[in-house]
C-alpha cells in the first residue's frame, strides 16, 4: 500500500475539522457584529481565504447590505475604501500571510482607517488573531501544505456569519456544517478521478480550466489555485461568462474544462450550453454535480444545501489536484519553490 503523503492526511482529516468546528459552535461576539451599524463590509483576504469569503459577500448582498469582496492586496492599494465606519472581515488560514500583516501595520498606524475588524484564522497566536476585535477561530487544526481544511472550515465559518446576519437558528447552521461533514466522506469514499486525471494530461500541449458561477465561482478559483500548488499542472479558475471572452479560444483536444456547480434543477442553463459547446469542439468536459451533457463527465449530485455544495465540490477539486500531482509524476501538495505561508509582498 502507497504511503499517504501529508496532502493527502489533510484531505482525510476534513470531516474530523468540520465537526469540531461544529461542536465549538458560533463565537458569542458575532451577535454583537449582526447588531452594528455599519456603512459597508469588506471582506478581504488572499488566495483561497479570499475566495472562501466570495459566498458570503453574495448573500450579504442579497440582504440588502453594502458588502465589497476585494483581495487585500486591492485593499492596500485602495485604503480609501476603508472608513472608521467600515465592518471589515480579514480570513487568512494562517493569520499571518504578507498583505494580512501589512494591513494590520497600516491600521495601527493610521495610514488605513481602524474600521472594526473581524478576524478569522486557524492560529490563535497569529497576528490577525491578536489584532481583531472579534476572532473567529477555525478550530481546523495543523496543516501541513497547501490549504484543504482550513478552505472547508473557512467556508463553514462564513456560513455561521451569514447565518447570524440573515437571523437563524444557531442549530440550523450547526446541522448544516454536520451534514457537509457527513458528505465529505461520501465523497472522499467514493470518488475515483485517477482516469480524468491521466487522460487531462495525456495529450501534448495539454490545457485546463475551472469554471463555476455564483456561490460556486468560490470552487472555480479555489480548483485553479490548489492544482497549480498541489500538481504543478497549469489551470485557470474563471467566473462564470469569464471564460467565453478570450479563454474559449482554447478549445479542442487537449482541452480539459471542469465545471462546479452545474446542477440539473438550475434555471440559468448557460453553464450546460458551455459544456455543450466545449463537447462540440472536442474538449473535454467534467461537470461537478448531477447535470449531465452527452460527451461530458458527471461527478456528484444535487447537494442538500449551498454550504454542502461548496465543500463537496472543493473536495472533488482536491482529489483531482492529487490524481493530477501522481500522472505529473510530483509528491502531490509538496512545495517546489513556495511555503505554507506567503509573507512577501
Amino acid at each position: 500500500m502507497t504511503e499517504l503523503t501529508p496532502f493527502e492526511i489533510d484531505v482525510l482529516d476534513q470531516p474530523r475539522a468540520l465537526r469540531a468546528l461544529a461542536d465549538a459552535g458560533p463565537e458569542a461576539g458575532i451577535g454583537d457584529i449582526v447588531a452594528g451599524s455599519w456603512d459597508r463590509v469588506i471582506l478581504t483576504g488572499m488566495g483561497s481565504s479570499h475566495f472562501a469569503g466570495i459566498p458570503a459577500w453574495r448573500s450579504l448582498t442579497g440582504l440588502g447590505m453594502p458588502a465589497w469582496s476585494v483581495d487585500a492586496g486591492q485593499l492596500l492599494d485602495t485604503p480609501g475604501l476603508v472608513t472608521p465606519d467600515s465592518l471589515v472581515i480579514a480570513t487568512s488560514q494562517s493569520g499571518a500571510s504578507g498583505e494580512i500583516v501589512e494591513y494590520l501595520a497600516r491600521r495601527a498606524d493610521g495610514r488605513i482607517p481602524s474600521a472594526h475588524l473581524v478576524g478569522i484564522a486557524a492560529d490563535s497566536g497569529s497576528p490577525l488573531a491578536a489584532a481583531a476585535d472579534l476572532f473567529l477561530p477555525l478550530h481546523s487544526g495543523d496543516e501541513a501544505t497547501v490549504s484543504t481544511k482550513s478552505y472547508l472550515n473557512s467556508l463553514a465559518v462564513h456560513r455561521q456569519l451569514i447565518g447570524s446576519f440573515s437571523g437563524e437558528e444557531p442549530e440550523a447552521v450547526r446541522n448544516d456544517i454536520l451534514d457537509l461533514a457527513s458528505n465529505v466522506e461520501t465523497v472522499l469514499e467514493s470518488t475515483r478521478v485517477a482516469e480524468i486525471a491521466r487522460l487531462a494530461i495525456a495529450e501534448p500541449g495539454h490545457r485546463l480550466a475551472a469554471v463555476g458561477k455564483r456561490d460556486d465561482a468560490a470552487t472555480a478559483l479555489f480548483a485553479g489555485l490548489i492544482t497549480k500548488e498541489s500538481s504543478k499542472v497549469a489551470i485557470e479558475g474563471h467566473i462564470g461568462g469569464q471564460f467565453r471572452h478570450g479563454p474559449f479560444e482554447l478549445a479542442g483536444p487537449g482541452l480539459t474544462v471542469f465545471i462546479y456547480g452545474a446542477y440539473s434543477d438550475d434555471p440559468d442553463r448557460s453553464l450546460v450550453r458551455l459544456a455543450e459547446d466545449l463537447v462540440a469542439t472536442g474538449s473535454a468536459v467534467v461537470l461537478v454535480g448531477d447535470a449531465r451533457v452527452e460527451g461530458a463527465a458527471t461527478l456528484g449530485q444535487n447537494p442538500s444545501s449551498r454550504l454542502v455544495g461548496l465543500g463537496t465540490g472543493a473536495v472533488v477539486a482536491e482529489l483531482i489536484a492529487i490524481e493530477l500531482a501522481k500522472a505529473n509524476g510530483v509528491i502531490p501538495g509538496a512545495f517546489a519553490f513556495g511555503s505554507k505561508i506567503t509573507t512577501a509582498l
